[in-house]
C-alpha cells in the first residue's frame, strides 16, 4: 500500500533531501508540495538537483485541498506558522511529522518565552510524542503527530541519555559545545551566512540564547529522572552539513571509561542508525547518511562525548523518515540504510 504525502515549506535545504529519501521509498508517493511564494514554480525549478525525478509544482497551502490528498504531511514551516496549519490537519484527520519546534517542549510557557510568540495550539503542547526512535519508539507507533526532533539536541541527547539514565555522569556542570555546517541556518540569506562572511571562519552564535537549550534540558532531564541543565555553545563552521558536538561532564563516582563506551553500547546495540564506535568520529564520516557516530572517553574526572550527525539527514529528514515508517507499520530503516541523503 503507497502513502500520499504532503510537504507543506518544500523550499528549504531540509524538504529537498526529504524529497530525495522520500523519492525512493518503495511506500510513499509525494502527492503535494506547498510554499508561501506568491507565484507557483515547478519543484525543479526551486530545487535544480530534482529535474526529471518529480513533476510537480509548488502551490499554496488550503486545508481542504491538501488534507483531501494526502495522508500524511511533513511540515517543513517555521515555529508557529507551523502550529498554524497542523493544528487544522491533525483535526482533519491527517497524521503530521512536524519540522518545527512547535511540539517539542512540554511546557507552553517555556516555549513562549524561548520562542518569543504565542502558541497557535496550546491543547496539543506536553502531548506530543518526541520523534527520536532511539528513545521514544512505542510513543511514536500510532501517533496522529509527531514533534520531529532539532539537530542539536539529538548530536546531545543521544550520548548523554544512557550516561545519566545509568548515573556515570552528574546532572550538573555539563557543557555542550556543537559546530553546525551553514546549512543549519537555513536557505533564507543572512549576512552571517554570506560566503564572504562564513568562509575561512568559525564563530559561536547564541551564546546563553539559544533555542535548542530548553529541549536539551527537557529531553536530559526526563533520562536522568531530575534536573538538567545545560551550558550549550553552538558554531558556525565553514562547510555545507554536518554536527560536530563535543561535550564534557563530571563524572559521579568512579566510572571509567570502559564503563562509559559499555553503557552507550547497551543503549544503542539494537539500534540501526546509531553507532558506538572507538575512533574520534568526523562529520565525513556521516555526511549524506542517517546515521549517529558517537564515542566517550574519560579525560581527569569528566567523561568527554563525541557525537556528529548529517544534520539535513539525522538531525532532520532522516528521522522524519524513521517517524514515518513507525507511524505507517513499516520497516524502521525503508529508504534509510544506503546514504540516506543520496
Amino acid at each position: 500500500m503507497v502513502t500520499r504525502v504532503g510537504i507543506l515549506g518544500a523550499r528549504g535545504y531540509a524538504a529537498l533531501e526529504l524529497i530525495k529519501i522520500l523519492l525512493r521509498h518503495p511506500a510513499a508517493e509525494i502527492t503535494v508540495l506547498t510554499s508561501r511564494l506568491e507565484e507557483q514554480p515547478q519543484i525543479s525549478e526551486v530545487h535544480p538537483q530534482l529535474a526529471g525525478r518529480l513533476d510537480l509544482g509548488l502551490e499554496p497551502f488550503e486545508l481542504d485541498s491538501v488534507a483531501g490528498r494526502v495522508d500524511v504531511v511533513f511540515s517543513c514551516l517555521p515555529h508557529a506558522a507551523s502550529a498554524e496549519v497542523v493544528c487544522k490537519l491533525v483535526d482533519a484527520g491527517v497524521r503530521v511529522i512536524d519540522f518545527s519546534a512547535d511540539y517539542r517542549l512540554d511546557d507552553i510557557d517555556i516555549y513562549q518565552k524561548w520562542y518569543e510568540v504565542e502558541h497557535p495550539d496550546p491543547g496539543r503542547v506536553g502531548q506530543v510524542p518526541y520523534g527520536l526512535p532511539e528513545l521514544y519508539r512505542e510513543q511514536i507507533v500510532g501517533a496522529e503527530l509527531v514533534a520531529n526532533p532539532g539537530c542539536y539536541p539529538t548530536s546531545a541527547i543521544l550520548p548523554l541519555a544512557p550516561l545519566l539514565s545509568a548515573g556515570l555522569i552528574s546532572t550538573s556542570g555539563i557543557i555542550v559545545d556543537s559546530k553546525s555546517g551553514v546549512s543549519g541556518a537555513g536557505r533564507t540569506p543572512k549576512l552571517g551566512t554570506l560566503y564572504p562572511e562564513c568562509n575561512e571562519s568559525i564563530s559561536a552564535y547564541g551564546v546563553g540564547a539559544h533555542r535548542h537549550t530548553p529541549e536539551i534540558n527537557q529531553l536530559l532531564s526526563a533520562a536522568a529522572g531530575s534536573g538538567v541543565e545545560v551550558i550549550f555553545t553552538p558554531h558556525l563552521v565553514p562547510m555545507n552539513r554536518g554536527i560536530l558536538t563535543t561535550i564534557y561532564a563530571p563524572i559521579e563516582g568512579d566510572a571509567s571509561e570502559q564503563e562509559l563506551m559499555d553503557a552507550l553500547r547497551g543503549a544503542y546495540q539494537q539500534e540501526p542508525f546509531v553507532q558506538v564506535v572507538e575512533h574520534l568520529p568526523a562529520t565525513s564520516h556521516v555526511v549524506g547518511t542517517n546515521y549517529c557516530h558517537l564515542t566517550a572517553r574519560r579525560v581527569g574526572d569528566r567523561a568527554v562525548l563525541v557525537s556528529c550527525l548529517d544534520n539535513l539527514v539525522k538531525g532532520a529528514s532522516g528521522v522524519a523518515v524513521q517517524n514515518f515508517n513507525l507511524l505507517m507499520g513499516l520497516e524502521e530503516t525503508t529508504a534509510l540504510v544506503d546514504g540516506a541523503g543520496a
